[in-house]
């Protein structure tokens, strides 16, 4: 620059240092007599990263991580990536890419520590027999190898510890009622069976009065179904201790290719649990050993074939909602909310909705409370 500014021309000072006319103009660009940091070498990064990832997708990643974790359901970064897609997000981001903003966001660690109670008397289902009460859950989404992901459906009979492990590749109606036939099959009817609020066993919140498919099955073959109270897993905690032991026990040892070795592998499982797994509240029996033991006579179902959805409207039977009241005084029955007395607030209650007579009865440790008519559609 001292040359340029002393008159020699641009051409002499780049032949005589060996620079092209571009690399000069690029300095002379800079040069600032009263800077004397002007000659120091700038970062090279661009100042505009087309391949970031958008601030929104970070926060969808962010929410629909949270949103599995707190249901309990797998939450890692092939899982968040199905359920954007669902969400239909159409920018979706590479599995890498959600690992990295998991990082980012300090999103990577896992459930720890035992529930606490509030002392409040909550209405359990104890399994005082054989096929008395039935703990069923929706395990997933799980993956095969690659892009292949499935659900099962795992059930456990409280009374022997039996389980039955049933995989589907949708969770929608007509599945969710082969996967419970398929598990009455093989452990027989239940007298109470209790799930939690997937949507896909109790309707949809747009028309909670039509009685979802689970309901209908339930309701035809004489299976009072029970809905634990929203937000609170541990309720389902013998099936939700059992998802754990499938999944170090089989998904994390087992290798499965394809749906059909996913379905051979799983009723291998389920045959090698009940025959040698040893429960210290059997007293060290495995549950078939318990349920020999029993001498119970077990009820099944008397067709093969499942029922085809849409069931037909029943018009007998009960079903059941526990939910704990809070100070708004509220009852929500899948979206739709009641008033309900000043002495259930804070308390667990159990909404037993009656077909036949059409009511909602509300019960607070085992007394009824109020009634409300609750015409189903």
């Amino acid at each position: 620059m001292k040359r340029f500014l002393a008159g020699e021309s641009v051409d002499s000072i780049c032949i005589s240092s060996k620079h092209s006319r571009s690399w000069f103009y690029k300095w002379a660009t800079r040069y600032s007599s009263d800077n004397p940091d002007w000659s120091e070498e700038k970062s090279r990064r661009p100042q505009t990263i087309h391949t970031h990832t958008p601030f929104e997708i970070e926060q969808i990643i962010k929410m629909t991580r949270l949103d599995l974790y707190n249901k309990g359901h797998f939450c890692g970064a092939q899982a968040i990536r199905w359920e954007m897609e669902d969400l239909g997000v159409r920018q979706l981001p590479s599995l890498r890419t959600i690992n990295r903003i998991l990082n980012k966001y300090e999103l990577t660690h896992r459930r720890t520590g035992r529930y606490e109670p509030k002392g409040k008397k909550y209405p359990t289902l104890h399994g005082i027999s054989v096929n008395h009460v039935h703990q069923s859950d929706f395990m997933g989404p799980c993956y095969l190898h690659g892009p292949n992901r499935f659900y099962s459906l795992n059930t456990v009979d409280l009374a022997t510890g039996r389980c039955a492990v049933e995989p589907i590749i949708d969770r929608d109606a007509q599945s969710t009622i082969n996967a419970f036939w398929a598990i009455w099959r093989r452990l027989g009817l239940p007298v109470h069976q209790q799930v939690d609020n997937e949507m896909v066993f109790y309707g949809s919140p747009t028309h909670p009065r039509g009685m979802g498919c689970l309901i209908r099955l339930c309701l035809h073959y004489g299976i009072e179904l029970w809905f634990i109270p929203k937000g609170e897993p541990w309720r389902n905690g013998v099936v939700e201790k059992f998802n754990d032991h499938y999944r170090q026990k089989f998904l994390d040892r087992v290798e499965m290719v394809n749906t059909k070795s996913l379905r051979e592998q799983s009723k291998l499982f389920e045959k090698e649990h009940n025959r040698r797994y040893r429960y210290s509240k059997l007293q060290g029996r495995t549950p078939l050993e318990e349920l020999n033991m029993s001498n119970k006579t077990l009820r099944f179902p008397v067709e093969d074939q499942a029922p085809s959805h849409p069931l037909k409207k029943p018009t007998n039977g009960k079903y059941n909602l526990v939910r704990f009241i809070r100070n708004d005084g509220k009852l929500d029955i899948f979206g739709e909310k009641f008033p309900v007395p000043p002495e259930t607030f804070y308390e667990y209650v159990v909404a037993t909705i009656d077909v036949k007579e059409q009511k909602l009865k509300i019960f607070l440790d085992k007394r009824q409370v109020d009634e409300i008519k609750y015409q189903l559609f």
